[in-house]
């Protein structure tokens, strides 16, 4: 999965905090992050969850997402997941969402929106 970015540094830091990633591979212009470290026998091994790479592009985000994240939460509940992923710089966002919602729409730093849905805490 790519997404274009002006600070692909700031955006991989934000990510790999909110979701447990680590930096795989870099360039002045690109970050991939990731849960594992691809390699081609384990691709070919399995199916395994994508990578995310933010890649510098000179103009900024102008709408709203066609396509964004979802989170859900294992070790809290949904409120305490969106006041950690607030206080690691995301935002709010109001995309039209109906008020009886079960969900929350917030912004990355650089306004790329994403959900957090219900808890699978036990």
């Amino acid at each position: 999965m790519t997404i274009d970015c002006r600070d692909p540094e700031r955006l991989a830091e934000f990510w790999c905090a909110a979701l447990g990633f680590t930096v795989i591979d870099r360039t002045r212009d690109k970050v991939e992050i990731g849960s594992w470290e691809p390699t081609v026998a384990e691709v070919r091994a399995r199916q395994m969850p994508p990578t995310i790479q933010f890649i510098r592009v000179p103009e900024g985000k102008t709408v709203k997402n066609r396509l964004h994240l979802d989170l859900s939460p294992i070790d809290c509940g949904t409120d305490e997941e969106v006041a950690r992923l607030v206080e690691l710089g995301a935002g709010k966002a109001d995309v039209g969402q109906s008020p009886d919602r079960t969900w929350e729409v917030l912004a990355d730093p650089e306004g790329n929106e994403f959900c957090v849905l219900r808890s699978l805490a036990p």
